[in-house]
């Protein structure tokens, strides 16, 4: 199963994106993806249910959260009420540290993303800031990458112990799924993708031009 684990929708500031038209999009191109995560900045979307969607396309949507940190954006998995309640998802200077095991504590997985882009990335601060303790898995593939982010992303990863995972950080329709994750089983929830990035059993694919 390959879901692409960083999306946007209309609900995230800068996301052109409907939920609906992502699917219709995926169905129409034949995209080699069977479901996505919707990643919207600096907030968990508590309200929006996708389940009729879902079964009408026959995709996995699941919901999550991209928030900032002083070492880049980080992807969390596994958003529960209580992890929001937890720290701000608004801010724009969280702690990685404490986003990472505050996640951990509460079920979820954080995830840096586009690690390899500068101010962004969280390769970037590295230098400068040092290795941050906790992380485990970090976006090696990104749709949105340029140049050589990528590159840096898969460098560093290796040379750190990182697994990795890819995502389109689409925020138009025709972005979707020019990055992916490949699980070894079937992903149906929320749960089910917590335990497999947990799990290790997976692998980022790329299929951009």
């Amino acid at each position: 199963m390959i879901l692409d684990l960083h999306t946007h929708s209309v609900k995230s500031d800068d996301g052109r994106a409907k939920v609906e038209n992502y699917c219709q999009w995926i169905r129409s191109k034949n995209l080699p993806i069977d479901g996505l995560v919707l990643t919207e900045h600096r907030q968990y979307d508590m309200d929006s249910d996708y389940s009729k969607l879902a079964s009408k396309f026959d995709l996995i949507i699941l919901k999550a959260s991209e928030v900032e940190t002083e070492y880049g954006h980080v992807l969390v998995y596994g958003v529960s009420p209580d992890l929001t309640r937890a720290f701000d998802f608004a801010s724009i200077n969280l702690p990685l540290e404490m986003v990472v095991e505050t996640s951990s504590q509460h079920g979820a997985v954080a995830v840096p993303c586009h690690p390899g882009r500068k101010r962004v990335g969280m390769f970037a601060h590295t230098e400068e800031l040092g290795v941050p303790k906790g992380v485990r898995i970090v976006e090696i593939y990104n749709g949105g990458s340029r140049d050589n982010e990528d590159q840096i992303a898969i460098t560093n990863a290796k040379e750190f112990g990182y697994l990795g995972i890819g995502g389109s950080d689409s925020h138009i329709v025709s972005h979707v799924g020019r990055c992916g994750t490949k699980f070894a089983n079937k992903i149906s929830d929320m749960n089910d993708l917590v335990e497999a990035l947990r799990s290790e059993e997976f692998e980022a694919v790329s299929f951009k031009n």
